[in-house]
C-alpha cells in the first residue's frame, strides 16, 4: 500500500533528482509488469519544486510539482536516489543539469514503439533485450529512457545495468536498488473518492471507448 503524505508536508523532504513516478495502470505498465506508467525528476529552482519530465505531444517540460499533484492526487510517488550514498560517486548535480537540457527536446516515440515491440508474444521469443549501452543510437528519449540517461551519462551511475538504458522502463526504475520508494504525494487536506464515483468513472471511461471502437467498425462495414 502506497504512504500517502500531503504535499506542504513532503515537500521539504524531497531532494535534487529524487525520482517521481506516476502510478496508473495502463499498458506500460503492464508490460513492465509494474503499477507505473511514466517517470519523471524533482529539481528545484530556488524556493520552487519542479517536475522535470519527457512526455508524449509535450517533449521535454518543466512543471511545478505541486500542479502535478493537485491534478493526480496519490498518483506520484517520490522514491529516493542513491539511498544512504551507497554509489559515492554519483554527481547529482550533473544528472540534475542534464535532465533540465531535455527541456524543449522531442519525445522519443520511435524508442517507445521499439520497446513496446520487445513485449509482443512473437517478438520476445525471438529477440533478447541488450545491456550495451554503446549500442545505443542518438534519438530523442522517452520518459523513463530520459531518467536512466541522466544518472547514467551525466550522474555516472547506471541505475538498470542489465538493461540498455533505450530499453528501461518506469517499473525497471522502481525495481532498481539505485532508487528507494519514500511516499506517494496528496493534495494538502485531499480525501479519496467514495467507491462509486470511482466506478462511474471507470464505467464511463469503458462506455466511450466502447461507443468509439464500435462507430471505426460500423465505418469500415460500410467503405
Amino acid at each position: 500500500m502506497p504512504r500517502l503524505i500531503e504535499y506542504s508536508e513532503a515537500r521539504l523532504q524531497i531532494r535534487e533528482m529524487d525520482l517521481l513516478l506516476f502510478r496508473k495502470r495502463g499498458p506500460v505498465a503492464r508490460a513492465g509488469r509494474g503499477v507505473h506508467s511514466h517517470a519523471a525528476r524533482a529539481a528545484w529552482w530556488h524556493e520552487d519544486l519542479f517536475c522535470i519530465e519527457v512526455l508524449p505531444w509535450h517533449g521535454g517540460r518543466a512543471v511545478t510539482l505541486s500542479s502535478q499533484v493537485e491534478r493526480d492526487p496519490g498518483c506520484y510517488d517520490v522514491y529516493e536516489v542513491n539511498p544512504h550514498n551507497a554509489w559515492p560517486r554519483y554527481n547529482r548535480v550533473l544528472a540534475a543539469r542534464f535532465m533540465r537540457r531535455l527541456a524543449g527536446r522531442h519525445y522519443g516515440y520511435l524508442g517507445l514503439l521499439l520497446t513496446s515491440l520487445t513485449h509482443m508474444p512473437i517478438v520476445r521469443w525471438f529477440y533478447r533485450p541488450s545491456a550495451d549501452d554503446g549500442l545505443q543510437v542518438n534519438r530523442p528519449p522517452f520518459c523513463s529512457h530520459a531518467c536512466a540517461l541522466a544518472d547514467h551519462l551525466a550522474g555516472g551511475v547506471d541505475p538498470v545495468p542489465q538493461l540498455a538504458d533505450s530499453q528501461v522502463e518506469p517499473a525497471d526504475l522502481a525495481r532498481s536498488p539505485f532508487y528507494r520508494y519514500r511516499f506517494t504525494l496528496i493534495p494538502d487536506g485531499w480525501q479519496p473518492p467514495p467507491w462509486w464515483r470511482v466506478w462511474m468513472r471507470r464505467a464511463l471511461r469503458w462506455l466511450t471507448i466502447t461507443c468509439l471502437l464500435t462507430w471505426l467498425w460500423y465505418l469500415l462495414c460500410i467503405l
